[in-house]
């Protein structure tokens, strides 16, 4: 059902944990099918220097959270809030139809983020 970029990513997720001493935290909850999603970010001179997800949901969830930071790391905060949902998911080559519902909130968290950083250092 996966594809092996899919089954990487949910496997061996890329920078999961949490980071304590984040710059902003994001987070999404999907209530129809109780995924949340939460992403830690650190920021330096406008650019996310480092990125952590936990994520409470399906393997398409995960491995979606897992890309989006893979993404996101390194970019400025312009760059970061311009990644799609629809990015994520052509990252990762394609998930079913059926799974697409559980990718589309990573990257909300991280616009979530974002949009809290900015505001607490405006």
């Amino acid at each position: 059902m996966y594809n092996e970029i899919v089954m990487d990513h949910f496997s061996d997720p890329r920078n999961l944990g949490e980071i304590t001493d984040a710059d902003a935290i994001g987070q999404i909850k999907n209530t129809a099918d109780g995924d949340q999603i939460t992403v830690y970010i650190k920021v330096k001179d406008n650019t996310i220097t480092d990125i952590k997800f936990k994520t409470f949901g399906c393997g398409a969830a995960i491995a979606a959270s897992s890309m989006l930071t893979v993404l996101a790391k390194g970019k400025t905060l312009d760059e970061a809030i311009n990644i799609t949902n629809d990015d994520v998911n052509d990252a990762l080559g394609g998930l079913p139809e059926q799974k697409l519902k559980c990718s589309n909130n990573a990257a909300n968290a991280l616009h979530d983020a974002v949009v809290k950083y900015r505001a607490a250092n405006s």
